[in-house]
């Protein structure tokens, strides 16, 4: 029967460590944390798993809940008008869901059909899941199943309403049963986390996290089978589905069993996304969004940048890269974009990425374009992304003659566009950049952030802006307030005071004592390694020494 290991530890750290907690929002410095103490981390997880292992469910249950595990659920835009939310999970508990959760990858992967595209699980390399299994590829086997079909074939293209939200706590507990044995407690811990982080509700998956991914996969397993029993040809990625039939009747006859497999789930298709086309139809359509390279545009488009430039682990393709995107007039397609009616959003992302790779000159006039009042809400779809370029700019050394220059754009920010500031993950890319330097108006900025919002992480992204700026009045201000701070804006707290010298160091030591209590996680015994100190011993070390700032 299927066991957690180690091994699923060590992947679920060294997959944070490469590729951040979650994609929706900025690295936190508690990455770089991740990082430089990946076997320690790995190690503490796997005995936490191991003592739970030897309970019973009902014990095991009672043990998850007893846990004051850290989660903030924070507003992140999605669209050009719409917002969802996403889920900012203590690294620690993180790593472990993660680590169940490769457990559960590596146990269903191969049950799934070759029909479903997305997050295909790999048991090694640097990537959890197979990057040949993509969206492109998706749309491409469509066609193909299409191009095999009669003249008179018919598609159906859908997907879920509103998946994330909908996916039932107790389905998933009862297939991870399926999975590991009535007699393991991987489930009952799974379900347990899930009701945590959805503030005891008994559906809804965090957005953002790997595990997640794989429990949405593990769920849509069963609908895939169910397709697949039908006879029916059909193709999924992620909660987008598109069924070959042969003709109209077949179409409806095929919608309607999928209706049916999803309703006994809890989940409904989303009546506005819903066509019936011919295969024809389907093809153009399809072949039209994928482009062509002869199109700049798409040319852009299809460039995979697989390097994150605002992580602190890019990926190094820089030089090739620079050289493709040099080869475009990216000013030309941004200012294309500017007079459409709705931007191409994945264009002005991809723009977006591409800031580091221009030369200083050209790159701060694409910032001054994508950061301008008249056009910084028409972009708003990409704002995350925008933001995570301009601070790869701005982290640069090669791009100092322009610094200044972008930050004078950054700092009026909150004077023309503080609307698209108030979503909690919108507020963490824009603090990121302004991390960097040090500014009166960006000072008084942070500190009136810091001041009214509710969000722990919004407050830890606060302190290291202090950190970072070295703001001896700042710091000495958070550290009078420490035995009323949570423990996570402790930790950034402690983890700044190295930057102020004897302060800081007798700071520490007046409240090194407390921490052991402060930062518990409630899985401590004895004298065995635990999170707080495996935490103060690194931040005894240089943290930034080889970070991209």
């Amino acid at each position: 029967m299927n066991q957690i290991k180690l091994e699923h530890f060590r992947r679920a750290v060294a997959d944070i460590s490469a590729h951040g907690d979650n994609d929706t929002l900025p690295f936190d410095v508690d990455n770089r944390f991740i990082t430089q103490r990946q076997d320690d981390l790995a190690k503490l997880a796997f005995e936490w798993s191991k003592r739970v292992a030897k309970v019973d469910k009902k014990t095991a249950r009672r043990l998850i809940e007893e846990l004051p595990v850290f989660s903030e659920r924070l507003l992140v835009p999605t669209g050009s008008a719409g917002f969802r939310i996403t889920t900012k999970i203590h690294p620690f508990w993180n790593i472990y869901f993660n680590g169940l959760g490769i457990a559960i990858a590596e146990a269903v992967e191969p049950n799934r059909s070759s029909r479903a595209h997305s997050y295909r699980y790999i048991a090694s390399g640097s990537s959890l899941f197979d990057r040949e299994a993509s969206w492109r590829s998706f749309r491409e086997v469509a066609i193909a199943d299409c191009e095999k079909m009669s003249g008179s074939a018919v598609v159906v293209q859908t997907d879920i309403s509103s998946f994330y939200e909908h996916v039932s706590h107790h389905r998933i507990e009862n297939l991870i049963d399926d999975l590991f044995g009535q007699d393991s407690n991987v489930a009952v811990q799974v379900d347990r986390f899930l009701s945590k982080f959805a503030a005891g509700r008994s559906f809804g998956l965090p957005v953002g996290g790997q595990c997640s991914r794989i429990l949405a996969e593990l769920l849509m397993t069963s609908i895939d089978s169910t397709l697949s029993v039908e006879n029916i040809v059909w193709r999924r990625y992620v909660d987008d589905f598109v069924l070959v039939t042969a003709n109209q009747s077949e179409a409806y006859r095929a919608l309607s069993i999928l209706s049916h497999a999803l309703a006994d789930y809890g989940l409904t298709l989303n009546r506005t996304k819903t066509i019936i086309i011919t295969a024809k139809h389907y093809i153009d359509y399809v072949r039209a969004q994928l482009g062509t390279s002869e199109d700049k545009a798409n040319k852009l488009a299809e460039i995979d940048l697989q390097f994150d430039p605002y992580s602190d682990t890019p990926e190094t393709d820089y030089d090739e890269l620079k050289e493709i995107v040099e080869g475009l007039d990216i000013q030309a397609l941004l200012n294309s974009e500017l007079r459409k009616a709705q931007p191409d959003t994945f264009l002005v992302t991809q723009i977006g990425r591409t800031l580091r790779l221009h030369d200083p000159a050209a790159a701060f006039q694409l910032c001054k374009t994508l950061l301008s009042s008249r056009n910084l809400h028409a972009f708003r779809a990409s704002w995350s992304t925008i933001m995570r370029g301009v601070s790869s700019v701005c982290a640069d050394p090669r791009f100092a003659p322009i610094h200044a220059g972008i930050d004078q754009l950054l700092d009026t920010i909150p004077a023309h566009s503080s609307h698209l500031l108030r979503a909690e993950v919108s507020c963490l890319h824009y603090l990121r950049t302004l991390r960097f330097r040090r500014t009166l108006d960006r000072a008084a900025f942070v500190q009136k952030v810091h001041s009214t919002t509710s969000s722990e992480t919004v407050k830890r992204a606060c302190v290291d802006c202090w950190r970072l700026w070295k703001d001896r009045a700042a710091f000495t201000r958070q550290r009078n307030k420490w035995s009323s701070l949570s423990a996570e804006e402790q930790r950034m707290l402690w983890l700044s005071a190295a930057q102020f010298g004897d302060e800081g160091f007798k700071f520490r030591d007046q409240v090194k004592k407390s921490i052991v209590n402060e930062w518990r996680l409630g899985i401590e015994r004895g004298s065995e390694p635990t999170f707080a100190n495996t935490y103060s011993e690194w931040t005894e070390g240089d943290v930034d020494a080889s970070a991209t700032q």
